[in-house]
């Protein structure tokens, strides 16, 4: 893996984003959007993703890059969670919660990857490069 510079250039935040702008798209095309607390919940668990791939990036830090990936994953499989109630609301159809759950699905594996990578990774950070 080349060293990356931003964190907008690794492939688990840009997934992370799709999940955002898809999310988003259904809120304001669904019935789904008219439930205010739970697009309250599912707007912050997406951008939660998304945030805390961009927050552990800025660490600057191999554990704690690790440790927000690890809430990243959380906050899919939230918003995962999340997706089955609107379903199960009749909020959003089969199709749009099929969309949206094969990229949770997608994104908690690449998550999972990465995070497994970077445990084996000799690398500590560059706040530890001397």
């Amino acid at each position: 893996m080349g060293r990356i510079e931003r964190f907008e250039d690794l492939e688990v935040w840009k997934m992370g984003r799709e999940i955002c702008v898809e999310l988003e798209e259904l809120l304001n095309n669904t019935p789904l959007g008219k439930r205010y607390a739970l697009v309250n919940q599912m707007d912050r668990s997406s951008g939660s993703i998304m945030d805390n791939i961009a927050e552990g990036f800025g660490r600057r830090g191999n554990l704690e890059f690790r440790n927000f990936l690890g809430f990243s994953k959380g906050s899919c499989a939230e918003l995962h969670s999340q997706l089955y109630r609107a379903l199960d609301k009749k909020l959003i159809s089969s199709e749009q919660f099929q969309s949206l759950s094969l990229k949770c699905d997608s994104e908690c594996a690449m998550l999972g990857s990465f995070i497994a990578y970077l445990s084996r990774s000799e690398y500590k950070g560059v706040k530890f490069k001397k």
